[in-house]
């Protein structure tokens, strides 16, 4: 399965899409190479840039927060954290020998729970960043 920023998961601001379009092209790639069946070695490049762009997208996301007043902050960071230290987990529990279904499974749901929190949470920011 292909992710892709639809019209219902744009927020409107330029640099959040932009910067969901990287990262679902990110996590598009680590997907692809769970699916061809290589092992770690290929995947590592893709992990590590997927848990690197996390860090700085949702840094970039708290910032435009913190500059803007935003009264959601608070929860919207709390989530980034998780999400991070989930998806790190995550990276961790494949194998060396390649991902097992229930990895690829795992990376899938963990997706899942980013693309609902673009829908709900980075909208309602975004909305927030529209009335500034």
């Amino acid at each position: 399965m292909r992710y892709e920023l639809t019209k219902d998961l744009e927020t409107g601001n330029a640099i959040i899409d932009r910067e969901h379009r990287e990262l679902f092209e990110a996590v598009n790639q680590l997907l692809d190479s769970c699916g061809k069946g290589q092992g770690r070695a290929a995947m590592e490049p893709a992990i590590q840039f997927l848990i690197g762009y996390v860090d700085k997208h949702f840094s970039h996301e708290e910032q435009l927060q913190q500059e803007s007043g935003y009264p959601g902050m608070p929860a919207h960071k709390t989530f980034h954290a998780g999400y991070k230290k989930t998806l790190r987990e995550i990276a961790a529990k494949i194998p060396a020998s390649g991902p097992s279904v229930a990895d690829l499974s795992a990376m899938n749901k963990h997706v899942a729970v980013l693309i609902n929190h673009i829908r709900v949470e980075d909208k309602r920011l975004s909305a927030h960043l529209k009335q500034r």
